[in-house]
C-alpha cells in the first residue's frame, strides 16, 4: 500500500497530479481541496490511497491526513465510489463534510452531486459516530454548527484563543445535544 508519496511536481490540474518519485512518474487523483492547498512549490508531499480494481490501480492524494481519514470513512459507506467521495471533497470542505454529517444536515449532503437522498441518509447514520474520532495534523477536526461557531466566536471576544476555544466548545456540544449558546457559552467559561 502506497501511503504517502514526497518528490517534485511534474503537472498539475484541478484533478489530478503528476509527481515524479526518483524518476517514476505518479498519477495521483486529487480532490479541489487539496488543488486549493498546492503551493506552486516544485517538491510536495501527500498523504495518498490506493484503491486496486480488477482492471486498474487508482492512486487518490490528499493534503492532509484527516483529509485521506474522511475519503476512507466515505468510500467505506455503500453505494459510495472513489469518485463520489472525491466530489464530495471538492463540493464541501473536509470540516463542512464532518460538520453535515455530526448536524445530521440531509439537504447538504444531498447537495453534492451524485448523491441522493438514500444515499445522503446513508452516509449520515453511519458516519455520524466515527466522524467524532477523526483528528487533523495539529488538533481535533472542529464540528462547526452555527451554536458553537457563534459560541466560539463569543468567547475569542472575550479574549480566548480560537484554538483554545474550539476544542472545549466541540466537546461539550457533543456531550450535550440541543444545548443553546447562551449554555454552550457558559460552561465553556466554566472550563476555561
Amino acid at each position: 500500500m502506497i501511503t504517502q508519496i514526497k518528490g517534485r511536481l511534474v503537472e498539475k490540474s484541478p484533478t489530478e497530479l503528476v509527481v515524479d518519485c526518483n524518476g517514476v512518474g505518479y498519477s495521483i487523483n486529487i480532490s479541489l481541496n487539496t488543488y486549493s492547498q498546492l503551493n506552486d512549490e516544485e517538491n510536495i508531499k501527500l498523504f495518498t490511497h490506493l484503491i486496486v480494481k480488477e482492471d486498474s490501480h487508482t492512486l487518490f492524494g490528499f493534503s492532509t491526513k484527516s483529509e485521506r481519514e474522511l475519503f476512507k470513512l466515505l468510500i467505506s459507506v455503500s453505494g459510495v465510489g472513489a469518485s463520489t467521495a472525491r466530489t464530495m471533497l471538492s463540493s464541501l470542505t473536509p470540516v463542512e463534510i464532518i460538520s453535515s454529517i455530526n448536524n445530521e444536515d440531509v439537504n447538504s449532503v444531498q447537495s453534492i452531486k451524485g448523491i441522493g437522498s438514500k444515499t445522503a441518509q446513508r452516509i449520515i447514520l453511519e458516519l455520524k459516530d466515527k466522524v467524532l474520532s477523526l483528528e487533523s495534523d495539529d488538533t481535533q477536526i472542529q464540528m462547526i454548527s452555527k451554536d458553537a461557531d457563534e459560541a466560539i466566536t463569543a468567547l475569542e471576544v472575550l479574549g480566548y484563543s480560537r484554538k483554545q476555544t474550539s476544542k472545549i466548545v466541540n466537546q461539550i456540544k457533543t456531550e450535550n445535544h440541543g444545548i443553546t449558546v447562551e449554555s454552550l457559552i457558559k460552561k465553556a467559561l466554566n472550563k476555561l
